[in-house]
């Protein structure tokens, strides 16, 4: 298993305790969530199902009737999830003293409309197993909003009994090439960070890349070719996490388009849906998703919030696959020289930046400082002709690294004009904030900043391979 070494040992320490556990995993379809826990688990399951998608409630209560039957033959067709939930009691109570580990994957699929199956789980934990102190249920969901509002955060009868929740996050970069590593892949670290900003570290993803393709020959196969195997998967992605996923499309569709992120208010006045509490939820799943985040502009206050796309999948649906007007097959290969690459590249690789915060803390040697990643733009100019800084990381000990993102080919090398619109950026950031703090010019880029007339003004430097550090 490549990665999850804190995930693998949280769950063996769970499954190792002397009472019952409630152990919830969640995360994004495609991460590797099962494939993780089957690993863990081995064959410790005494009992493990399946949700089905799509399926009814008669449908689910018989694969679970089949499940049950294949490792106790006593078991009958169910008729309802309260007693699906009780004949599983009484399979546990009939074996033998010790651990009892049962593991329900895609958790979220089984509760359809009126089937009653979070009380039924509810009677079966907290009236039976909760009262033991050798049952180990792990329950896993891709519909992650779903996993945590039902289960993390409860607030019915199973809240607070949930024991332990484990988060599997799409790989690193560090992950990212230990996978293509390990897979007899040859690609170097700017291919393995073009893979990141076009699937976002999700291992399914990468695990139907062929290692004698190049990264270009890759993604049209995948993306561009006819019935290419991620053609469809933006939207199988969406419709699985969220049940109505109409808005959420809608909201990332527009958040797409601005790099620093819209305010609440834009966001309404752009995806023309109404303010209200389902727009205040769909915001929220997004956010729990791992899709958007939301930050405070540095400089303001809690009422200028921003909501900002951090999904490098989701950037690369709206910027290439949905552009893809006349079916080219090797759509990606015939833009890798255009003017479409370099916004999309410059884009994603702040989201793929976003995402590593904690590397580029630490490779700047402040990672015991407190300190919040913001971005910030100056007011009363239109955003294209406007002073903006996609990142500052705004520091605890008075002082911000004001960060610039470039991906190139080669060393980056600032011009007249690079350095004429770095310095109106700061002059109209010191202006317009009224900041007493240091401010320190970084430049995050693949291969460095090149020595020349300019170059002496970034007090600060960064490249991939610090980005790929663990």
């Amino acid at each position: 298993m490549i990665g999850r070494e804190r995930e693998i040992e949280l769950l063996q320490e769970y499954l190792r305790t002397e009472k019952s556990e409630f152990i919830a995993v969640y995360g994004r379809r495609r991460v590797g969530k099962t494939y993780y826990i089957r690993q863990v688990l081995g064959s410790q399951a005494c009992f493990s199902m399946t949700g089905m998608e799509n399926a009814d409630m008669g449908d689910q209560l018989l694969n679970f009737y089949f499940s049950l039957r294949m490792v106790w033959p006593s078991a009958t067709h169910p008729k309802s999830w309260i007693e699906a939930f009780y004949q599983l009691q009484c399979y546990l109570e009939s074996l033998p003293e010790g651990r009892k580990v049962v593991f329900i994957d895609e958790l979220p699929w089984m509760d359809t409309t009126r089937s009653k199956f979070i009380a039924a789980l509810e009677r079966f934990w907290n009236g039976w197993a909760d009262g033991r102190s050798d049952i180990k249920l792990v329950v896993c969901g891709s519909a992650t909003s779903w996993m945590i509002d039902n289960i993390i955060n409860n607030r019915g009868g199973l809240h607070n009994r949930r024991t332990h929740q484990i988060y599997i996050a799409p790989f690193t970069l560090a992950e990212s090439r230990r996978y293509f590593k390990s897979y007899g892949f040859g690609y170097r670290e700017k291919e393995i960070a073009e893979c990141y900003m076009v699937m976002g570290g999700v291992a399914y993803y990468y695990s139907l890349m062929n290692p004698d393709e190049s990264v270009a020959q890759n993604i049209d196969r995948l993306f561009f070719a006819s019935n290419g195997e991620l053609t469809n998967e933006f939207d199988n992605l969406y419709r699985s996490l969220f049940k109505k996923a109409g808005d959420h499309i809608s909201i990332v569709t527009v958040l797409a388009k601005k790099s620093k992120g819209l305010t609440r208010r834009q966001i309404l006045e752009h995806s023309k849906l109404n303010n209200n509490k389902k727009f205040t939820k769909t915001l929220e799943e997004l956010e729990k998703c791992g899709f958007i985040r939301s930050y405070i502009p540095f400089g303001e206050t809690k009422r200028d919030i921003l909501f900002q796309l951090t999904d490098a999948f989701t950037l690369f649906h709206f910027h290439y696959i949905k552009e893809n007007k006349y079916q080219d097959e090797a759509f990606w290969t015939n833009s890798l020289n255009s003017g479409k690459y370099r916004a999309w590249s410059g884009y994603a690789f702040e989201i793929l930046c976003l995402n590593h915060i904690r590397q580029i803390k630490q490779a700047l040697g402040i990672s015991g400082i407190q300190s919040r990643a913001c971005c910030w733009s100056s007011k009363g100019d239109d955003d294209q002709k406007g002073a903006q800084i996609d990142l500052i990381i705004d520091r605890a000990d008075h002082t911000a690294n004001i960060c610039e993102m470039k991906f190139s080919r080669s060393e980056y090398e600032i011009t007249k004009s690079d350095a004429a619109e770095l310095d109106n950026k700061l002059e109209a950031f010191i202006r317009q904030t009224n900041t007493r703090k240091s401010l320190m010019l970084t430049l995050i880029t693949t291969y460095g900043v090149k020595k020349g007339k300019y170059s002496g003004d970034v007090q600060a430097q960064l490249t991939l391979d610090d980005l790929f550090k663990l």
